[in-house]
């Protein structure tokens, strides 16, 4: 049975609510995601999103990490959310920081993943919201 008072997406063949927890780590898990490149970084992923059609539920930057909790359609897979965020974030980052080309990549090529269920959406968007990584 359907829970009306959840907006679910509709495409030709399916309906349905998809949420994935993401969380990566910049090169050498440097401490470098403060201040304007926070602020930038922010805005480029929200780009990358609207984009895309996913909705970011919540985000939390930290120095050394980003977790992000995104709403997407059955038509992606999370490996294209990765590439899509990381990828333009990395270049255009990159492009307006130069410090940050002393790394050999922004990005580490690894990540974490968790797909989320209506309860645990909640506790994950709670727990990137508490302002303890800061």
């Amino acid at each position: 049975m359907r829970d009306e008072s959840i907006d679910y997406r509709h495409s030709n063949h399916s309906v349905g609510l998809a949420h994935v927890h993401l969380v990566w780590i910049p090169k050498r898990r440097k401490k470098v995601l403060t201040g304007a490149i926070k602020l930038r970084l922010s805005v480029i992923l929200n780009e990358v999103a609207t984009e895309n059609g996913w909705l970011v539920k919540a985000l939390e930057i930290a120095p050394d990490h980003v977790h992000i909790l995104v709403e997407h359609g059955s038509q992606v897979a999370i490996h294209q959310i990765v590439k899509a965020m990381k990828g333009r974030s990395s270049r255009l980052l990159r492009q307006e920081f130069p410090n940050l080309c002393k790394l050999p990549s922004l990005w580490t090529k690894s990540y974490f993943y968790d797909t989320t269920g209506k309860v645990s959406t909640a506790k994950i968007m709670a727990y990137i919201n508490d302002p303890h990584h800061a």
